[in-house]
């Protein structure tokens, strides 16, 4: 099979031939990528959106009036409930420009900057096939962009977010665990979604640190684990 890329050079590693006495070239060429069953790959975009109570603005901060970036699902899985802007990557495609191009293809908001914050590969996470998603992150003020859905999703919309978080616990393995209530609201639309997401802690230097959903109302997939995540990482830096 030809090669996926045109320039191999940076790949020659020494210039030795393998131990089936084959160079680089050789090597592609009897190369099989389908010989193990690959993932799909997505991203989803968490995108917040900032503005002030007062007349002043004040910039970015923890009293601003801080909203979440929502679109209703038009297709199978989780038809009808609310996700994160997001889709699969095409072949040739970096990352971040599929999430930027996701986000604009559904929201119609260009040109953000995005910070990879997560990824998510549990193996039950999409009934279509095994999926694992990249997860980005942006903020802009929302007077600056304009919002409307396209491709596969039937509405795009802010939501006010509000999120709680418990107390940590202690968890019978010995790490640490905590719950996050979420609720999202818009009140134009009569909308709340809410969810209970549970974060689990185990470790110091290196640290393993899970979010999952407990419970979930509209929040499509895992994505209210998402956005808790994303949620808390924007805060620490207020």
């Amino acid at each position: 099979m030809a090669a996926f890329l045109e320039n191999i050079a940076p790949f020659r590693g020494n210039g030795k031939k393998n131990d089936k006495g084959q160079d680089l070239e050789e090597f592609l060429e009897e190369y099989d990528p389908y010989k193990y069953k690959n993932p799909c790959v997505t991203t989803d975009a968490v995108v917040f959106s900032w503005s002030d109570k007062g007349v002043e603005s004040k910039g970015p901060n923890l009293d601003s009036v801080w909203k979440v970036l929502m679109i209703r699902r038009g297709n199978h899985p989780c038809i009808g409930w609310w996700a994160l802007p997001g889709g699969f990557i095409n072949l040739r495609e970096n990352l971040r420009d599929t999430a930027k191009r996701e986000l604009m293809e559904e929201t119609g908001v260009d040109d953000l900057p995005m910070e990879q914050i997560a990824v998510y590969g549990n193996a039950n996470r999409d009934p279509r096939a095994r999926v694992i998603t990249s997860a980005y992150m942006s903020v802009v003020e929302e007077t600056k962009v304009t919002v409307h859905a396209g491709d596969d999703a039937d509405a795009a919309l802010w939501c006010e977010i509000f999120c709680e978080s418990g107390a940590w616990e202690t968890a019978e393995d010995g790490g640490r665990k905590r719950s996050h209530f979420l609720r999202l609201e818009n009140k134009a639309y009569e909308l709340e979604l809410t969810a209970v997401v549970e974060e689990d802690l185990k470790g110091d230097i290196v640290q393993e640190r899970d979010f999952r959903v407990r419970e979930t109302n509209q929040i499509a997939c895992d994505h209210a684990a998402i956005i808790v995540r994303a949620w808390l990482i924007l805060k620490s830096r207020l």
